[in-house]
């Protein structure tokens, strides 16, 4: 017989977590303290830079920590307001009011979950990366113009050009204002310590240089009591105002719609492209799990849709609290969800604290933020380079300067597209036989006669080329025949044909004494 043992079931232990789960979980509670205080300044400062109240920005923080954070997609890059859309909120604020900004970021919300279900993401790779630092670079010149209104306590007059055309009267009026230049020296102050503190890389790793600065600059004015303005405090739960019908309404009337539409998709698209630039210079810097671009932008639309709901300002990832996070070690995405749970706490339990900050202050940060978005070391190696594409970036970035976002970024796209065009129809002529006399049926060549120009086109003939390839076939001589081979054309298009057809029918009405003739077409397919 057989006998058959039962191993008895031990009593399971409790699970006692390994020095490798702690040491992630102590790096990603670093790091959620170091996100936390860089995001606190930028939240509130792009709020207040938007034309909203300054609770807004800290909404978008905390969405963009609790809700983007926990969605898959890009594992360290931190979302949240962003410098990038604080001229185009600003401007739709202006235009349709605080009110309706919710139902706007709501739409763009929803457009971005389309375009990630419809897997769209991966196309914003093939975004012409001249066009995005054209469009940096015009952001952060508008940006800097508006803000240097705000670092002396004034009112900016309006949009780019405006407020580039108000800056002589501003140095005039702020000359003769003791209270715009103690504000100024707050502001110029600000951005000092903004430049100077990260080269102090032991207290960099510790305490961020925004931080810094803009505390600094608040114990300042509250200890010499200096006459500048502060942040106004309404409270978190009295500026989240959901969208209403009316707000809706307001933006489907006969002379807003088409403002309303333009608006919505430069959000979208504006802060699609910021988002997922953002998470390919982020995946450069860690060795981590790499970003699903579709699953990252349909977290995006995700927030931007709960930012909506909540009337708060959009979202996008930004660079700056993402590399904040990554080079404060953070192995997870816990410590981005962490950084919003540390935002909500100090919106709700903290409020007043940000009635003690001056405007000069957070516009210093915004200055210095917005001439970070300019690539000036990278131009004069793109000039010797590419130069086609720093004309597409100085083309942007004066273009949305001198009329909007939108606009701007249009004319960047085309250009780029003109560039690429450009470049990709190279076409070229072997000419053989020009000077060579030959003979004829193997005779001996005779006086007068000489044997066809043989003419191969290769490359790609479009009607770009189109007026170079007719010069050059028009030099031709006169009194000589022309065989045009066509066959080592990889592409020919309507327009080149069609040209080429009537350029062959002119030559075929003439022989090489000049006389009509009756032969076969000299165009070789």
């Amino acid at each position: 017989m057989r006998r058959f043992r039962i191993a008895r079931q031990r009593p399971s232990r409790p699970s006692i977590p390994s020095r490798h789960t702690l040491s992630v979980w102590r790096a990603d509670f670093t790091a959620s303290l170091v996100v936390f205080l860089v995001a606190v300044p930028l939240c509130v400062g792009v709020a207040v830079a938007s034309g909203v109240p300054a609770e807004l920005g800290l909404v978008t923080g905390i969405v963009g920590g609790l809700l983007t954070g926990l969605l898959p997609g890009s594992s360290l890059q931190v979302s949240g307001p962003a410098a990038g859309l604080t001229v185009l909120v600003y401007e739709a604020v202006q235009e349709f009011g605080v009110g309706a900004l919710g139902a706007l970021v709501l739409l763009a919300g929803l457009l971005q979950l389309a375009m990630g279900a419809l897997r769209l993401g991966r196309w914003f790779r093939a975004i012409s990366v001249a066009v995005v630092q054209g469009m940096l670079a015009g952001i952060g010149l508008v940006l800097i113009a508006g803000q240097l209104y705000a670092l002396v306590d004034a009112r900016a007059p309006g949009n780019g050009p405006a407020n580039l055309a108000g800056l002589p009267d501003l140095a005039a009026d702020t000359a003769g204002s003791a209270a715009a230049l103690s504000a100024l020296a707050v502001g110029a102050g600000t951005i000092v310590l903004l430049v100077l503190w990260p080269k102090w890389r032991r207290a960099a790793r510790v305490l961020p240089a925004p931080l810094v600065a803009v505390a600094l600059a608040t114990v300042v004015v509250f200890v010499l009591d200096l006459p500048v303005a502060r942040v106004e405090v309404a409270g978190l739960l009295e500026v989240v105002q959901p969208p209403g019908g009316a707000d809706f309404a307001r933006l489907t009337e006969a002379g807003a719609l088409a403002g309303a539409l333009g608006t919505v998709l430069a959000f979208a698209l504006i802060a699609s492209a910021e988002s997922l630039f953002s998470a390919a210079a982020v995946d450069r810097l860690h060795d981590g799990p790499k970003t699903d671009y579709d699953k990252e932008l349909m977290a995006q639309g995700a927030g931007n849709t709960v930012c909506g709901l909540l009337g708060a300002l959009p979202m996008t990832a930004v660079i700056v609290r993402s590399s904040a996070n990554v080079f404060a070690g953070a192995q997870t995405k816990a410590s981005r969800v962490l950084h919003g749970v540390w935002l909500l706490v100090f919106a709700a339990a903290f409020p007043a604290a940000l009635g003690v900050v001056p405007l000069a202050a957070l516009a210093g940060v915004l200055v210095h933020a917005g001439g970070k978005l300019i690539p000036v070391k990278q131009w004069r190696p793109l000039w010797r380079e590419h130069r086609g594409e720093a004309v597409v970036l100085a083309a942007t970035a004066v273009a949305i300067v001198a009329t909007n976002m939108f606009e701007g970024v249009l004319l960047g796209l085309l250009m780029a597209v003109a560039k690429s065009a450009w470049e990709t129809s190279h076409v070229h002529l072997e000419i053989v036989g020009l000077d060579e006399p030959a003979a004829r049926d193997g005779a001996p060549a005779g006086p007068g006669i000489r044997r066809p120009i043989r003419v191969r086109a290769l490359g790609n003939a479009t009607f770009l080329r189109l007026p170079k390839l007719l010069d050059q076939l028009e030099a031709l001589p006169k009194d000589r025949e022309v065989e045009l081979d066509l066959t080592g054309l990889r592409h020919l298009d309507h327009a080149c044909a069609a040209a080429l057809g009537a350029w062959e029918e002119q030559r075929r009405g003439r022989g090489p004494d000049g006389t009509a003739r009756k032969e076969a077409p000299s165009v070789a397919p």
